[in-house]
């Protein structure tokens, strides 16, 4: 089994290797042409090259070129609608002969799009009747009944990469821009979501310096933070966490000797409301600490609490 999986790789990595050798001046047209489309990167293809065309549209959108996956079979009982007259049409047919992508042609050809064929047959019908023609013939597929699409689904994918990679950097796509179609992500986490859009503001646990120590566990019980702080929202003396409650207990077992100004932190750590998350959570990590006061140190004064474990 394992020299069957090498076997597969190499066919594929040789393949690849031939596909990049023969990419010419047409590679370039195609890119500057999208670059200079007011519309958007319609990608068709059916069955596995279809499945291709599906992934090289969603790599497109998710860094900057607006693209979607049009099915040849809907685009002809009624999303052809879909295709505006300013949209780029790249069609997917390792043969150049797919009878459902060839249907497309006429509409496309009324409608004035700008087509991309991407075949490994350059003297294909979808060769032929594209602007621009970028070749993905390879020499072998890794099944070795030459049946299924192997080397040939792969090759495309990767032209489609390539394509989306040298967008990309014509454009001068950035880790900011990506971030924003991916504010899910943990990238869009890391560069787009400050403190202040996770802090929690409402019910925050404060408690007198001079409250009593059955005082100090019914606030941190009522404000469920395992911390209050102490003073106010314009004035902080510090803090009182369950770790500061657990080792001031060893120290003194009689609770009655206790004093909130002997138990607490007095140099809580602060984080501006406006700093990003990844930067508060990561001075967290390092100082070994789940939450932090937001605010200003220098004032004392704050203005939420972030935890780092209730996200």
């Amino acid at each position: 089994m394992k020299e069957i999986a090498k076997r597969v790789f190499d066919i594929e990595i040789d393949s690849l290797r031939l596909v990049a050798d023969a990419i010419d001046e047409q590679f370039t047209k195609v890119v500057d042409a999208i670059l200079n489309t007011d519309g958007k990167v319609i990608v068709i293809g059916i069955g596995k090259s279809g499945l291709i065309s599906k992934k090289i549209a969603a790599t497109f959108a998710s860094t900057g070129t607006p693209s979607f996956f049009l099915h040849p079979g809907e685009a002809f009982h009624g999303d052809l609608g879909m295709v505006g007259p300013h949209d780029m049409v790249i069609l997917i047919s390792y043969s150049g002969e797919t009878d459902e992508v060839l249907k497309l042609i006429p509409f496309l050809q009324w409608n004035k799009n700008v087509i991309i064929g991407i075949t490994g047959n350059p003297n294909s019908t979808v060769a032929k009747n594209s602007h621009y023609h970028l070749n993905i013939a390879i020499q072998q597929e890794a099944c070795p009944l030459a049946l299924a699409p192997t080397s040939s689904t792969t090759a495309a994918l990767v032209m489609g990469d390539a394509l989306a990679v040298a967008l990309m950097e014509s454009r001068g796509f950035q880790h900011e821009d990506f971030a924003r179609f991916h504010p899910g992500g943990s990238l869009g986490r890391k560069l787009l979501v400050k403190v202040k859009d996770l802090m929690r503001t409402d019910h925050l646990p404060f408690i007198s310096e001079v409250a009593t120590f059955t005082e100090l566990l019914l606030r941190m019980s009522e404000g469920r933070l395992g911390m209050v702080i102490v003073g106010n929202a314009g004035h902080v003396s510090g803090i009182v966490t369950d770790g500061d409650l657990r080792r001031a207990l060893i120290r003194h077992p009689d609770t009655s000797c206790l004093t909130i100004g002997e138990i607490m932190t007095k140099t809580p750590v602060f984080v501006d409301e406006n700093e990003f998350i990844h930067n508060a959570e990561q001075l967290m990590i390092n100082k070994k600490i789940t939450a932090v006061l937001v605010g200003s140190e220098s004032a004392r004064s704050v203005s939420g609490i972030y935890q780092i474990y209730n996200q």
